[in-house]
Protein backbone atom coordinates (compact mmCIF):
# COMPACT_ATOMS: atom_id res chain seq x y z
CA UNK A 1 0.00 0.00 0.00
CA UNK A 2 1.62 3.48 -1.11
CA UNK A 3 2.16 5.60 2.07
CA UNK A 4 -0.14 8.97 2.63
CA UNK A 5 0.61 12.01 1.09
CA UNK A 6 1.59 14.50 4.60
CA UNK A 7 -0.78 16.65 5.78
CA UNK A 8 0.57 20.05 5.22
CA UNK A 9 -1.59 22.08 7.38
CA UNK A 10 0.26 19.81 10.62
CA UNK A 11 3.64 20.34 8.88
CA UNK A 12 2.87 24.22 8.31
CA UNK A 13 1.70 24.61 11.49
CA UNK A 14 4.50 22.46 13.42
CA UNK A 15 6.83 24.95 10.93
CA UNK A 16 5.21 28.00 12.22
CA UNK A 17 5.59 26.99 15.81
CA UNK A 18 9.26 26.00 15.53
CA UNK A 19 9.42 30.16 14.83
CA UNK A 20 7.64 30.95 18.14
CA UNK A 21 9.74 28.76 20.23
CA UNK A 22 13.15 30.34 18.48
CA UNK A 23 12.15 33.27 19.15
CA UNK A 24 11.63 32.19 23.21
CA UNK A 25 14.65 30.57 23.55
CA UNK A 26 16.84 32.85 22.05
CA UNK A 27 16.58 35.63 24.42
CA UNK A 28 17.16 32.81 26.56
CA UNK A 29 20.45 31.96 24.99
CA UNK A 30 21.27 35.75 24.59
CA UNK A 31 21.49 36.39 28.25
CA UNK A 32 18.03 38.56 28.19
CA UNK A 33 15.31 36.38 29.26
CA UNK A 34 16.07 35.88 32.89
CA UNK A 35 17.81 38.53 34.23
CA UNK A 36 15.78 41.28 34.82
CA UNK A 37 14.40 42.37 31.77
CA UNK A 38 17.08 43.46 29.41
CA UNK A 39 19.14 45.44 31.75
CA UNK A 40 19.81 49.10 32.65
CA UNK A 41 21.55 49.77 29.31
CA UNK A 42 18.46 48.04 26.89
CA UNK A 43 16.82 50.45 24.39
CA UNK A 44 13.46 51.73 24.11
CA UNK A 45 13.53 49.15 20.52
CA UNK A 46 14.59 46.01 22.97
CA UNK A 47 12.12 46.82 25.81
CA UNK A 48 9.58 46.99 23.49
CA UNK A 49 10.31 43.61 21.18
CA UNK A 50 10.82 41.93 24.63
CA UNK A 51 7.67 42.82 25.68
CA UNK A 52 6.45 41.82 22.48
CA UNK A 53 7.86 38.53 22.75
CA UNK A 54 6.63 37.83 26.45
CA UNK A 55 2.84 39.37 24.81
CA UNK A 56 2.85 37.07 22.10
CA UNK A 57 4.98 34.44 22.02
CA UNK A 58 6.27 33.07 25.46
CA UNK A 59 4.47 29.50 26.80
CA UNK A 60 2.02 29.88 23.58
CA UNK A 61 4.13 28.08 21.12
CA UNK A 62 5.57 25.63 23.48
CA UNK A 63 1.58 24.66 23.69
CA UNK A 64 1.16 24.51 20.12
CA UNK A 65 3.58 22.48 19.49
CA UNK A 66 2.81 20.18 22.38
CA UNK A 67 -0.50 19.89 20.86
CA UNK A 68 1.01 18.78 17.43
CA UNK A 69 3.05 16.25 19.63
CA UNK A 70 -0.34 14.34 20.86
CA UNK A 71 -1.70 14.85 17.07
CA UNK A 72 1.40 13.20 15.24
CA UNK A 73 0.91 10.06 17.97
CA UNK A 74 -2.10 9.73 16.07
CA UNK A 75 -0.23 9.59 12.61
CA UNK A 76 2.34 7.41 13.88
CA UNK A 77 -0.46 4.89 14.95
CA UNK A 78 -2.06 4.83 11.81
CA UNK A 79 1.87 4.12 10.19
CA UNK A 80 2.09 1.46 12.06
CA UNK A 81 -1.48 -0.12 11.50
CA UNK A 82 -0.76 0.11 7.76
CA UNK A 83 2.82 -1.56 8.34
CA UNK A 84 1.16 -4.32 10.57
CA UNK A 85 3.83 -3.58 13.21
CA UNK A 86 2.89 -3.03 16.67
CA UNK A 87 2.88 0.26 17.59
CA UNK A 88 3.89 -0.16 21.78
CA UNK A 89 7.07 -0.74 20.85
CA UNK A 90 7.63 1.95 18.11
CA UNK A 91 6.66 4.41 20.22
CA UNK A 92 8.43 3.41 23.47
CA UNK A 93 11.83 3.52 21.20
CA UNK A 94 10.82 6.80 20.17
CA UNK A 95 10.72 8.01 23.18
CA UNK A 96 13.64 6.45 24.61
CA UNK A 97 15.74 8.12 21.20
CA UNK A 98 14.08 11.66 21.76
CA UNK A 99 15.48 11.69 25.38
CA UNK A 100 18.99 10.51 24.67
CA UNK A 101 18.37 13.55 21.90
CA UNK A 102 17.46 15.63 24.74
CA UNK A 103 19.73 15.32 26.99
CA UNK A 104 22.89 15.70 24.91
CA UNK A 105 21.41 18.64 23.56
CA UNK A 106 20.39 20.18 26.96
CA UNK A 107 24.15 19.32 28.25
CA UNK A 108 25.86 20.44 25.32
CA UNK A 109 23.74 23.23 23.72
CA UNK A 110 20.71 24.70 25.89
CA UNK A 111 19.85 23.34 29.04
CA UNK A 112 15.72 24.54 28.34
CA UNK A 113 15.02 21.59 26.33
CA UNK A 114 12.09 20.24 25.65
CA UNK A 115 12.91 16.94 24.29
CA UNK A 116 13.77 15.38 27.13
CA UNK A 117 10.08 16.53 28.68
CA UNK A 118 8.25 14.97 25.85
CA UNK A 119 10.16 12.10 26.25
CA UNK A 120 8.62 11.94 30.18
CA UNK A 121 5.89 13.44 29.72
CA UNK A 122 5.09 10.98 26.58
CA UNK A 123 4.70 8.23 28.67
CA UNK A 124 1.24 9.81 29.76
CA UNK A 125 0.49 9.82 25.99
CA UNK A 126 1.33 6.10 25.49
CA UNK A 127 -0.56 4.93 28.65
CA UNK A 128 -3.43 6.62 27.42
CA UNK A 129 -3.54 5.68 23.82
CA UNK A 130 -6.30 3.64 23.79
CA UNK A 131 -8.98 5.53 25.97
CA UNK A 132 -11.89 6.98 23.86
CA UNK A 133 -11.36 10.30 22.38
CA UNK A 134 -14.34 11.95 24.62
CA UNK A 135 -13.06 10.76 28.18
CA UNK A 136 -9.19 11.84 27.38
CA UNK A 137 -10.87 15.26 26.40
CA UNK A 138 -12.53 15.46 29.63
CA UNK A 139 -8.60 14.52 31.19
CA UNK A 140 -7.12 17.05 29.25
CA UNK A 141 -10.02 19.32 31.07
CA UNK A 142 -9.41 18.53 34.28
CA UNK A 143 -5.82 18.03 34.12
CA UNK A 144 -5.90 21.96 33.07
CA UNK A 145 -8.39 22.31 35.42
CA UNK A 146 -6.61 21.32 38.76
CA UNK A 147 -3.31 23.52 37.04
CA UNK A 148 -5.01 26.41 37.05
CA UNK A 149 -6.21 26.06 40.37
CA UNK A 150 -3.05 25.46 41.90
CA UNK A 151 -1.06 27.91 40.11
CA UNK A 152 -4.03 30.52 41.27
CA UNK A 153 -3.35 29.91 44.38
CA UNK A 154 0.51 30.14 44.13
CA UNK A 155 -0.42 33.85 42.27
CA UNK A 156 -2.33 34.95 44.84
CA UNK A 157 0.24 33.82 48.06
CA UNK A 158 3.00 35.58 45.63
CA UNK A 159 1.18 38.75 45.34
CA UNK A 160 0.32 38.68 49.14
CA UNK A 161 4.50 38.28 49.83
CA UNK A 162 6.68 41.29 49.87
CA UNK A 163 9.71 40.34 47.39
CA UNK A 164 11.74 43.37 47.97
CA UNK A 165 15.70 42.43 48.62
CA UNK A 166 16.43 39.72 46.31
CA UNK A 167 18.03 42.14 44.05
CA UNK A 168 21.62 41.39 44.95
CA UNK A 169 21.48 37.68 44.92
CA UNK A 170 19.60 38.09 41.47
CA UNK A 171 22.50 40.12 40.34
CA UNK A 172 25.01 37.88 42.16
CA UNK A 173 23.80 34.90 40.33
CA UNK A 174 23.48 37.26 36.81
CA UNK A 175 27.22 37.70 36.81
CA UNK A 176 28.09 34.20 37.74
CA UNK A 177 26.03 32.58 34.57
CA UNK A 178 27.15 35.39 32.45
CA UNK A 179 31.27 34.76 33.00
CA UNK A 180 29.91 31.09 32.89
CA UNK A 181 28.78 31.29 29.02
CA UNK A 182 31.48 33.82 28.04
CA UNK A 183 33.95 31.28 29.05
CA UNK A 184 35.32 27.91 27.27
CA UNK A 185 33.38 24.81 26.71
CA UNK A 186 33.74 23.31 29.64
CA UNK A 187 32.59 26.38 31.65
CA UNK A 188 29.13 26.36 29.40
CA UNK A 189 28.59 22.46 29.89
CA UNK A 190 29.37 22.70 33.48
CA UNK A 191 26.65 26.03 33.27
CA UNK A 192 24.17 23.47 31.97
CA UNK A 193 24.35 21.06 33.96
CA UNK A 194 23.89 23.43 36.90
CA UNK A 195 20.85 25.14 35.30
CA UNK A 196 18.97 21.72 35.49
CA UNK A 197 17.45 21.98 38.53
CA UNK A 198 15.89 25.20 37.48
CA UNK A 199 14.61 23.02 34.35
CA UNK A 200 13.43 20.42 36.54
CA UNK A 201 11.31 23.56 38.45
CA UNK A 202 9.92 24.88 35.19
CA UNK A 203 9.07 21.08 34.45
CA UNK A 204 7.05 20.68 37.25
CA UNK A 205 5.52 24.06 36.16
CA UNK A 206 4.64 23.20 32.69
CA UNK A 207 3.86 19.62 32.86
CA UNK A 208 0.57 19.78 33.65
CA UNK A 209 0.01 22.10 30.79
CA UNK A 210 1.95 20.02 28.40
CA UNK A 211 0.43 16.73 28.90
CA UNK A 212 -3.03 18.89 28.77
CA UNK A 213 -2.04 20.22 25.19
CA UNK A 214 -0.87 15.94 24.30
CA UNK A 215 -4.55 14.54 25.35
CA UNK A 216 -5.92 17.52 23.44
CA UNK A 217 -3.71 17.12 20.60
CA UNK A 218 -4.32 13.13 20.60
CA UNK A 219 -8.19 14.08 20.39
CA UNK A 220 -7.93 16.42 17.59
CA UNK A 221 -6.22 13.52 15.91
CA UNK A 222 -8.55 10.71 16.53
CA UNK A 223 -11.31 13.47 14.73
CA UNK A 224 -9.16 14.74 11.86
CA UNK A 225 -9.66 18.68 13.15
CA UNK A 226 -6.92 19.27 11.37
CA UNK A 227 -8.00 18.61 7.82
CA UNK A 228 -10.64 19.37 5.65
CA UNK A 229 -11.18 23.32 7.14
CA UNK A 230 -12.59 24.38 3.92
CA UNK A 231 -16.27 22.81 5.14
CA UNK A 232 -18.80 25.55 6.33
CA UNK A 233 -19.32 23.25 9.94
CA UNK A 234 -15.49 23.60 10.57
CA UNK A 235 -14.97 27.56 9.18
CA UNK A 236 -17.49 28.14 11.77
CA UNK A 237 -15.96 26.32 14.65
CA UNK A 238 -12.55 27.89 13.72
CA UNK A 239 -13.99 31.32 14.05
CA UNK A 240 -15.21 30.46 16.94
CA UNK A 241 -12.35 29.15 18.51
CA UNK A 242 -10.19 31.95 16.85
CA UNK A 243 -12.59 34.87 18.21
CA UNK A 244 -12.74 33.75 21.63
CA UNK A 245 -8.75 32.69 22.13
CA UNK A 246 -7.60 36.39 21.03
CA UNK A 247 -10.37 38.09 23.45
CA UNK A 248 -8.87 35.68 26.50
CA UNK A 249 -5.58 35.09 25.17
CA UNK A 250 -4.66 38.69 24.46
CA UNK A 251 -5.54 40.19 27.65
CA UNK A 252 -3.67 37.17 29.15
CA UNK A 253 -0.58 38.07 27.31
CA UNK A 254 -0.46 41.77 27.73
CA UNK A 255 -0.17 41.23 32.06
CA UNK A 256 2.24 38.77 31.47
CA UNK A 257 4.08 40.92 29.91
CA UNK A 258 3.78 43.76 32.13
CA UNK A 259 4.58 41.64 35.15
CA UNK A 260 7.96 40.09 33.74
CA UNK A 261 9.02 43.05 31.59
CA UNK A 262 7.36 46.37 33.06
CA UNK A 263 5.85 48.65 34.14
CA UNK A 264 4.35 46.80 36.97
CA UNK A 265 7.08 45.60 39.75
CA UNK A 266 8.77 42.56 41.09
CA UNK A 267 5.60 41.23 43.12
CA UNK A 268 3.66 41.21 40.30
CA UNK A 269 6.36 39.07 38.01
CA UNK A 270 5.23 35.55 38.52
CA UNK A 271 1.50 36.14 39.61
CA UNK A 272 1.42 38.18 36.05
CA UNK A 273 3.52 35.12 34.45
CA UNK A 274 0.92 32.38 36.15
CA UNK A 275 -1.92 34.43 34.31
CA UNK A 276 -0.33 34.49 31.09
CA UNK A 277 0.68 30.72 31.18
CA UNK A 278 -3.04 29.73 32.24
CA UNK A 279 -4.64 32.29 29.19
CA UNK A 280 -1.92 31.11 27.04
CA UNK A 281 -3.47 27.60 25.75
CA UNK A 282 -6.11 30.16 24.41
CA UNK A 283 -3.94 32.34 22.16
CA UNK A 284 -2.07 28.66 21.02
CA UNK A 285 -5.73 27.29 19.80
CA UNK A 286 -6.32 31.29 18.45
CA UNK A 287 -3.37 31.39 16.36
CA UNK A 288 -3.92 27.72 15.38
CA UNK A 289 -7.34 28.31 14.06
CA UNK A 290 -6.63 31.99 12.51
CA UNK A 291 -3.65 29.94 10.25
CA UNK A 292 -5.47 26.80 9.53
CA UNK A 293 -8.51 29.22 7.90
CA UNK A 294 -5.82 31.01 6.09
CA UNK A 295 -4.68 28.48 4.48
CA UNK A 296 -7.72 27.85 3.00
CA UNK A 297 -6.86 30.88 1.20
CA UNK A 298 -4.69 31.05 -2.01
CA UNK A 299 -1.96 33.21 -0.32
CA UNK A 300 -2.75 30.96 2.55
CA UNK A 301 -1.49 28.02 0.95
CA UNK A 302 1.43 29.48 -0.68
CA UNK A 303 2.51 30.19 3.16
CA UNK A 304 1.44 27.06 4.34
CA UNK A 305 3.74 25.44 1.36
CA UNK A 306 6.77 27.57 2.66
CA UNK A 307 6.46 26.58 6.17
CA UNK A 308 5.30 22.87 5.97
CA UNK A 309 9.56 22.25 4.46
CA UNK A 310 10.68 23.33 7.61
CA UNK A 311 7.79 21.58 9.79
CA UNK A 312 8.84 18.52 7.97
CA UNK A 313 12.44 18.84 9.76
CA UNK A 314 11.38 20.39 12.87
CA UNK A 315 13.55 18.53 15.05
CA UNK A 316 16.46 18.90 13.09
CA UNK A 317 16.04 22.52 12.85
CA UNK A 318 15.58 23.10 16.41
CA UNK A 319 18.69 21.33 17.23
CA UNK A 320 20.67 23.37 14.46
CA UNK A 321 19.14 26.40 15.80
CA UNK A 322 20.53 26.08 19.36
CA UNK A 323 23.77 24.93 17.97
CA UNK A 324 23.86 28.04 15.95
CA UNK A 325 22.99 30.23 18.92
CA UNK A 326 25.39 28.37 21.20
CA UNK A 327 28.12 29.40 18.28
CA UNK A 328 26.81 33.15 18.61
CA UNK A 329 26.59 33.21 22.42
CA UNK A 330 28.59 31.06 24.61
CA UNK A 331 32.07 30.10 25.30
CA UNK A 332 31.94 27.83 22.25
CA UNK A 333 32.01 30.83 19.83
CA UNK A 334 31.46 34.61 19.74
CA UNK A 335 30.60 34.50 23.58
CA UNK A 336 28.18 37.47 23.24
CA UNK A 337 26.05 36.54 26.08
CA UNK A 338 24.41 39.58 27.91
CA UNK A 339 25.82 41.83 25.49
CA UNK A 340 23.08 41.81 22.33
CA UNK A 341 19.94 43.84 22.86
CA UNK A 342 16.78 42.21 22.07
CA UNK A 343 15.94 43.58 19.43
CA UNK A 344 19.30 42.39 17.56
CA UNK A 345 18.94 39.72 18.48
CA UNK A 346 15.25 39.28 17.71
CA UNK A 347 15.82 40.34 14.16
CA UNK A 348 18.86 37.75 13.49
CA UNK A 349 16.68 35.10 14.53
CA UNK A 350 13.99 35.68 12.22
CA UNK A 351 17.03 36.36 9.66
CA UNK A 352 18.11 32.94 10.68
CA UNK A 353 14.49 30.97 10.59
CA UNK A 354 14.21 32.69 7.38
CA UNK A 355 17.05 30.75 5.85
CA UNK A 356 16.44 27.68 7.18
CA UNK A 357 12.97 28.23 5.80
CA UNK A 358 14.96 28.05 2.45
CA UNK A 359 16.93 25.27 3.38
CA UNK A 360 14.09 23.39 4.27
CA UNK A 361 12.72 23.35 0.94
CA UNK A 362 15.54 22.40 -0.71
CA UNK A 363 16.17 19.51 1.27
CA UNK A 364 12.56 18.47 1.18
CA UNK A 365 12.52 18.57 -2.56
CA UNK A 366 15.76 15.95 -2.73
CA UNK A 367 14.60 13.32 0.64
CA UNK A 368 11.47 12.38 3.06
CA UNK A 369 12.81 12.84 6.06
CA UNK A 370 15.59 15.91 7.58
CA UNK A 371 18.91 14.37 8.96
CA UNK A 372 18.16 13.73 12.84
CA UNK A 373 14.71 12.51 11.99
CA UNK A 374 15.66 9.84 9.93
CA UNK A 375 17.94 8.95 12.88
CA UNK A 376 15.16 9.22 15.39
CA UNK A 377 12.90 6.92 12.64
CA UNK A 378 15.86 4.59 12.46
CA UNK A 379 15.64 3.99 16.47
CA UNK A 380 11.46 3.92 16.03
CA UNK A 381 11.78 1.13 13.62
CA UNK A 382 14.74 -0.46 14.74
CA UNK A 383 15.92 -0.27 10.99
CA UNK A 384 16.59 1.79 8.70
CA UNK A 385 13.54 3.75 6.53
CA UNK A 386 13.27 3.08 3.27
CA UNK A 387 14.09 6.00 0.73
CA UNK A 388 11.24 7.63 -1.23
CA UNK A 389 10.74 6.50 -4.33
Amino acid sequence: MPRPHRIVEVDALRGFALCGIFLANVLVMAGIEGRGGDGPSASGLDQAAHWLVMMLVQTKFYLLFSFLFGYSTTLQMDSAERDGAPFAPRMLRRLLGLFVLGALHAVLLYPGDILTTYAVLGLVLFAARTVDPARMWRAALRVYGAVAALYLLLGAAVALVDTGGGDEGLSASTAELTAAYRGGPADVVRANMDAWTDILAGLLMMGGMVVAAFLAGFVAGRRRLLTGTGTPDRVARLRRICGWGLAVGLPGGVLMAAGTVGPLGARWEIPMFIVGMLTAPALSGAYACGLLLWFTTPRGARLAARLAPAGRMALTNYLVQSLVMALVFTGYGAALYGRVGAAAVLGGALLFYGCQLLFSARLMERHRLGPVERLLRTVTLWGRPTPRA
